[in-house]
């Protein structure tokens, strides 16, 4: 096993670039802070190229799992001092392990590869937590995939990664995508286009999502534009009481997927352990 103790390794430096990436990393790599987000990139057979972790955390037993897990891979297993760790993970507080890995962002015809297809399509999104949040959303309603458009935030930096809790790497997601080809490729397959507004729209208990569908979710605060208002098939709006005129774009897109879901049956229940943490 290798031990790093000094800031100036050129690791370091690897570990500080990703962080730091804002429009996406070289080579689809991806940054993976806390033990959790690992785990779950293991399970999904993401390529976990290295992970370093504190040497207080090397004998925990879950710890030494996802040790052991990446050694398997092919991995770098890397011990750090705690102060290393601090100049390599993202956040304030280090849960104790960070890896990279590599992650190929899907492809269009990916997305739209399951039928009956239920999309997420976000355009404009500037917040990673939001972005994250959704695609931890979809994945757990059943999505058939995700469209970051152009413009969005990257939905493989590591701020949505953690938000997203390893649902990305359980659906078709597309970094940095057209809306024009999205458009086009929902006509191309019969796919109807269904535009989220907060107001003036069909209400979402009416709107029928059996049929493959796209939803079409605008910025936080501008909604959704023009082009996509223009393209869509059909406006959907969550009723909601007055004075309250509008929601967070990634709590409506939850009401959204889940509504979708439920139409076609509904999530199956996980059943897989008792964990019940909202994290």
């Amino acid at each position: 096993m290798e031990r790093i103790t000094s800031r100036q390794n050129p690791i370091v430096k690897r570990f500080r670039e990703l962080s730091r990436a804002r429009g996406g990393a070289r080579d689809a790599e991806v940054l993976l802070d806390g033990a959790h987000l690992v785990h779950e990139a293991l399970v999904a057979g993401v390529t976990v190229e290295m992970a370093a972790f504190a040497d207080r955390q090397m004998t925990a037993g879950d710890t030494a799992d996802i040790a052991a897990a990446v050694a398997r891979g092919g991995g770098r297993v890397i011990s750090v001092s705690d102060r290393v760790l601090a100049a390599i993970s993202p956040v304030q507080h280090p849960s104790g392990v960070v890896a990279i890995g590599r992650a190929p962002a899907a492809r269009l015809d990916d997305v739209f590869a399951a039928a009956p297809q239920l999309i997420a399509v976000l355009a404009g999104l500037q917040d990673p937590g939001n972005v994250g949040a959704i695609v931890r959303t979809a994945a757990a309603c059943g999505a058939t995939g995700l469209v970051a458009i152009e413009g969005t935030a990257n939905p493989f930096g590591w701020k949505a990664l953690r938000g997203a809790m390893g649902g990305t790497f359980r659906l078709p997601v597309v970094q940095r995508g057209s809306l024009l080809d999205v458009i086009a490729a929902a006509r191309e397959r019969g796919v109807r286009l269904i535009a989220a507004v907060p107001r003036d729209g069909t209400p979402l208990p009416r709107v029928d999502l059996r049929s493959p569908v796209a939803l079409l979710l605008g910025a936080e605060g501008a909604g959704v534009t023009d082009t996509m208002l223009a393209a869509a098939d059909e406006e959907v709006t969550i009723p909601m009481r007055p004075p309250i005129e509008s929601l967070n774009v990634a709590v409506a897109a939850a009401l959204l997927l889940y509504e979708g879901s439920r139409q076609r049956g509904g999530p199956q229940m996980n059943t897989g352990h008792r964990n019940t943490s909202h994290r």
